[in-house]
């Protein structure tokens, strides 16, 4: 099968009503989808932000309930971030440093992810949302139910907003994934005869290409469909190509 991707379109899932824990997300696509006349078609990614998933999972913590340790208190002094949500970041995490001397903390999340603030979302003043506890299975399930519900075979990428420790300004990663293989592997004879082979992120640039539309940096929708994009299908997931192992 050939790896190279020639054109695609991407389009945003528009109406998708608030969502709530535990909702069906795979319903409320299907029917989204329905609504604008873009039913689902064999080989599309649908493209879901993180968010969402850890609102229907019930990923919510109270900030009241956390107690802010001698570390979190510092990083908090440092950062300006509340002294809860930082002893979050620690707590969901193995590591962490600081890109500059104000931040942002760069954590290693305990699911093997290196992210900005360990991936952790406000959740208004007085809360936070947590990542997915295991986003390739979250992504599995959501692939699943599309399938069963619009029959058409397609992949699910699950994305999140992160920082860059060496640069301004947020862009959005891949953190789980299924039906599509995580990585596009090319080979390239020299003249010389010699074969290099590279692999590229595919799932990061899936993400990188949804995230014009995706979030608060483009349309504001959680949910957007990739079509015409050449991939392997797999369930390898995010986790297969981490460093890291999750712990």
């Amino acid at each position: 099968m050939s790896t190279s991707t020639h054109a695609f379109t991407a389009f945003a899932v528009e109406q998708i009503p608030t969502i709530g824990v535990g909702d069906d997300l795979a319903a409320t696509i299907t029917r989204a989808l329905a609504d604008q006349d873009t039913p689902l078609c064999d080989g599309d990614i649908v493209v879901v932000a993180s968010k969402v998933i850890s609102i229907t999972e019930g990923r919510h913590v109270a900030l009241a309930d956390v107690t802010p340790g001698p570390r979190a208190l510092e990083l908090a002094a440092a950062t300006g971030k509340p002294a809860a949500l930082v002893q979050l970041i620690l707590d969901t995490s193995s590591e962490h440093f600081l890109a500059t001397d104000r931040g942002p903390i760069i954590a290693l999340h305990h699911l093997g992810l290196q992210l900005t603030s360990a991936g952790i979302d406000r959740a208004g003043i007085d809360g936070a949302w947590l990542l997915p506890a295991d986003p390739d299975a979250s992504a599995r399930a959501l692939r699943n139910a599309l399938t069963r519900s619009t029959g058409s075979r397609v992949a699910v990428v699950i994305a999140d907003s992160d920082g860059r420790a060496d640069r301004r300004g947020s862009t959005v990663i891949s953190i789980g994934a299924a039906g599509i293989a995580p990585l596009r592997v090319t080979e390239h004879t020299g003249p010389d005869g010699s074969t290099k082979r590279q692999e590229e992120t595919l799932l990061d640039l899936v993400t990188g290409a949804a995230g014009l539309i995706l979030g608060q940096r483009g349309r504001g929708v959680p949910v957007v469909v990739l079509r015409g994009i050449t991939y392997e299908p797999s369930d390898d997931g995010v986790r297969s190509i981490l460093h890291q192992a999750p712990r």
